[in-house]
């Protein structure tokens, strides 16, 4: 996390944040008070008399001043920190959560949303967002999910902190979208192979990259309930490759219109919890 440098000493500021590792922050208790309700509310309470010699109050804190120093910035008028992993967001979301900054917390979420973090850490995302009882977030961060296998995912300490509510949402929309989608495969009669297919004894016989394809297709849809692979080129090639038909490939080529009307079908599935 990257924290812009800011002086630690104001003439006008008239109370310390003092770190769980010993650094003071010279802070505005208006400045506080504006941004958050728990420090209004704190300085809104008759205080006692200080024993200390420094003339302004020191108030002490859990926190990191690495974190306390981040979130100085977003209540500043200063450039938010960088924030370049979720262990840091999470840091950040938790110390804003607890003392109620409400700027920093709708800033966070934001930055929750990001495509560095939702392409590669989905789960997490939804782990963090349902933690917080952030539901939007979990909605958005539950379809980027479907892209992967959640029960193969690396451990995360962040599922530590939801509820089994919570992550059997997310089970039943991985498992009635993959169950939708595969009854969804499904082949009209007009999609033909010149050489495997064709009327047999009056009956429909359906090329044979069909029979590989539904196959292959189901086995990943179970895992990965998106059209993200079923309709990719290699995926296609190793349908046609598998059927064990030279002119299949042909047939899947002749498909297309075919292809995008199941692909919208199984897009437009529900695909948030």
């Amino acid at each position: 996390m990257t924290v812009f440098d800011r002086d630690s000493y104001s003439e006008d500021a008239d109370v310390f944040l003092e770190s769980a590792d010993g650094v003071k922050f010279c802070v505005h208790r208006c400045i506080l008070a504006t941004a958050s309700p728990f420090f209004e509310h704190m300085f809104a309470l008759p205080q006692p008399p200080s024993d200390s010699k420094e003339r302004r109050p020191v108030i002490p804190v859990s926190e990191h001043s690495s974190v306390i120093g981040a979130l100085l910035q977003f209540i500043y008028p200063e450039p938010d920190p960088v924030i370049t992993s979720l262990d840091e967001l999470t840091a950040l979301l938790t110390t804003s959560v607890k003392y109620d900054f409400l700027g920093p917390i709708a800033a966070l979420r934001k930055e929750l949303l990001s495509p560095r973090f939702l392409d590669a850490s989905p789960t997490r995302v939804y782990a963090i967002a349902s933690r917080f009882d952030f539901e939007y977030e979990a909605q958005i961060a539950s379809r980027h999910t479907l892209s992967c296998n959640i029960l193969d995912c690396p451990l995360s300490d962040d599922l530590k902190y939801i509820s089994a509510h919570a992550y059997h949402r997310l089970l039943v929309l991985h498992r009635t979208r993959a169950e939708a989608a595969r009854a969804l495969l499904k082949i009209p009669q007009d999609v033909k192979c010149m050489q495997c297919s064709g009327p047999y004894y009056g009956a429909f016989v359906p090329p044979k990259w069909w029979k590989e394809f539904e196959k292959l297709g189901k086995e990943e849809l179970s895992v990965r309930p998106t059209t993200d692979v079923i309709f990719s080129l290699p995926f296609l090639a190793r349908v046609a490759q598998e059927s064990g038909c030279i002119r299949c490939a042909g047939s899947i080529l002749d498909a297309h219109a075919f292809f995008v009307n199941l692909k919208k079908q199984i897009d437009d599935l529900p695909s948030t919890i």
